[in-house]
């Protein structure tokens, strides 16, 4: 099935465009990143997270007194999923489960009519969420490297720096776009959201390949066509599968952010901008670094010559 039919879109010639707004999306995220900062998870920073199911609804007003009576002023408290539940996040630390008790105590105290059952309790010590972040990025750098050297062998060296550096665009839009629209969504940067990463990772590659695998086909083929007409060619021909695969994958995230509550909104969130920046990055910027790399080789040989 052809969701375009046949296209002749000139993808390559259009390149320099794309390459100014991806830099541009890249840079306002940065500064993003760099001034408003991201929120981490517990995972990260290190605290006690409590979630709790109230047999009534709770107001979170209330909630934010009993947590200052009992000396967590700086609790973070919401709501997870519907109005009974209630999440409770602080950093404090304390020997075994002192802080997850004295909560559940002064929730008990506070609504001795409105009974409630623990859901979820998490603590973390702040030397394990220190050695989370570092994992994480460990993880996404090896993928990446992992990556690089399977297209290099399957495909050429340069078509594995492509992919890399698409791969990287990917996740810096991602990650950019994550504290832009923090406040909106309230993401946080957890361990579900590193998974969202490195499957975005895998989705984008995956895109990226099909359409170097088609360049190499067609190379075959039409021996004496330029390159880049010929990369324009191959880009086209796979676009209707493209479109397909990475659109259903699209609707379904879509739905997930919408409707699948706070514990998934940051894994669907990443991965909706990932599906669509991996679509994108695989033609304007896989496919983009490959060709300037040849067409700048060929300029360099004529200079020498």
């Amino acid at each position: 099935m052809r969701f375009f039919g046949k296209t002749n879109i000139d993808f390559m010639g259009k390149r320099n465009l794309w390459y100014t707004v991806s830099l541009s999306v890249i840079v306002i995220g940065m500064l993003s990143v760099a001034f408003k900062g991201l929120d981490y998870g517990i995972d990260f920073l290190g605290g006690t997270e409590i979630v709790t199911k109230f047999e009534r609804p709770v107001a979170i007003g209330d909630v934010r007194t009993v947590m200052n009576k009992i000396g967590y002023d700086r609790a973070e408290i919401k709501t997870f999923g519907s109005p009974r539940d209630i999440m409770v996040r602080t950093a404090e630390q304390g020997e075994g489960t002192t802080v997850g008790d004295r909560i559940r105590d002064g929730l008990k105290t506070a609504f001795p009519d409105n009974p409630f059952t623990v859901q979820k309790e998490d603590k973390i010590g702040p030397k394990i969420g220190a050695e989370i972040r570092r994992d994480a990025v460990y993880a996404v750098v090896a993928s990446l490297f992992a990556i690089w050297i399977y297209v290099w062998l399957r495909f050429k060296f340069i078509y594995g720096v492509g992919a890399v550096v698409a791969l990287f665009h990917d996740v810096l839009v991602t990650l950019g776009l994550v504290s832009l629209c923090n406040g909106i969504l309230k993401l946080e940067i957890d361990q579900n959201m590193i998974a969202a990463f490195l499957t975005l990772v895998g989705l984008s590659v995956n895109d990226t390949v099909v359409i170097f695998d088609r360049i190499r086909e067609n190379q075959k083929i039409f021996r004496n066509m330029p390159l880049m007409e010929l990369m324009n060619k191959s880009l086209n021909e796979t676009l209707s599968r493209t479109i397909i695969t990475s659109g259903t994958i699209f609707i379904v995230l879509v739905v997930l952010v919408i409707f699948g509550g706070e514990v998934n909104r940051g894994f669907a969130f990443a991965l909706t901008v990932g599906i669509v920046t991996g679509t994108y990055s695989s033609i304007y910027i896989a496919s983009a670094v490959a060709l300037e790399w040849v067409l700048r080789g060929k300029a360099a040989a004529k200079l020498i010559d």
